[in-house]
């Protein structure tokens, strides 16, 4: 583990992630993007210089994007954004399991609300884009009963700013949300999420994120909607309601979604069961316990277009993106 990294990691989870925004935010971070190789990936009608993107739930607010820039992710998903601000759930809600390099959390959508983010978004500069691609993932506020039109009204707020769009309907942290992954509520929200992007002057690629503890019936599913939708893309998958019986950290059992390594095995079962159920122009994100340049060359060999990391960022520290580019360093 790096010095910076490690002695954050002697600071509360939570605490140490503020401090870590604080620092992208203002850019106080080592410039790699010049020093990872391009390997340029069209997907979606986009051009990425690499595989390898933030996922989201890291900057939640859109405020670490210049630094995430300089670092070399290729791709930076900010959010989950909802429409009106909200706290998340009470703490601690966030759970460090060093032993297996994991983390548990149960924030629940905390974030400064659509207004906030667009006007963060509007003032990203021309060079921090020329680097790398911005999606923008979308969720619910957690008492608003018309998820649909939350979803909605997301797309209609930021189509103008986002090189691709998120429906974010598999986090386990937001009650029922999960449920919208169910056959007809996610035909109806995918079928009006569509149709609103296809009313906006610009219209980015629309993907929806889904859940890694699905059934393979499930699966089949929701493959059938996103063809019938015609959505641009898929990311597999969120964090996991799952407990390994390897998980050796005594927070282990805390309740909430489970990311890191221990998920890996999750991800990329049910990436394998839903690539061979999509056309290839159906663009795959494949997320979820990548931390060496083994597992994204892993990751794309199963059908992968992208893939995104989250945790092994926590544990690896800055270099991490340089690290994994070994992945496709000629």
């Amino acid at each position: 583990m790096p010095p910076l990294t490690n002695l954050l990691h002697k600071l509360d989870p939570e605490t140490a992630h503020n401090l870590a925004i604080k620092a992208l935010k203002i850019g106080a971070v080592p410039t790699y993007y010049q020093q990872i190789p391009d390997s340029p990936i069209n997907a979606m009608g986009l051009t990425f210089k690499h595989p390898v993107g933030m996922a989201a739930g890291f900057d939640k607010n859109g405020e670490a994007v210049m630094g995430l820039a300089k670092l070399g992710f290729s791709f930076i998903e900010v959010g989950t954004t909802t429409p009106l601000p909200q706290a998340g759930n009470e703490k601690p809600r966030l759970f460090r399991l060093t032993e297996d390099q994991a983390i548990i959390n149960r924030l629940g959508f905390n974030n400064l609300g659509h207004t906030a983010m667009l006007a963060r978004l509007e003032k990203i500069s021309p060079k921090v884009r020329e680097n790398c691609l911005i999606g923008v993932n979308l969720g619910k506020n957690k008492h608003q009963e018309d998820a649909v039109k939350d979803y909605v009204l997301g797309v209609e707020r930021f189509s103008s700013v986002a090189d691709y769009l998120v429906v974010n309907i598999s986090s386990p942290n937001t009650p029922h949300l999960r449920a919208l992954q169910d056959k007809e509520p996610l035909y109806a929200l995918l079928s009006a999420v569509q149709e609103k992007r296809q009313q906006q002057p610009k219209q980015p690629p629309l993907v929806v994120k889904i859940a890694p503890d699905l059934t393979v019936e499930a699966i089949a599913d929701i493959a059938e909607i996103i063809r019938k939708t015609a959505l641009d893309g898929v990311i597999v998958s969120n964090t996991t309601i799952q407990r390994p019986e390897t998980l050796k950290n005594r927070q282990k059992a805390e309740t909430g979604g489970l990311s890191g390594v221990p998920l890996k095995n999750f991800a990329l079962e049910a990436l394998k069961n839903l690539r061979p159920q999509l056309p290839e122009t159906v663009c795959i994100i494949g997320v979820g316990g990548i931390s060496t340049p083994e597992d994204v060359t892993e990751r794309l060999e199963a059908g992968a277009t992208l893939v995104q990391i989250y945790t092994s960022f926590i544990y690896q520290g800055a270099g991490v993106v340089r690290q994994l580019s070994d992945a496709w360093r000629s």
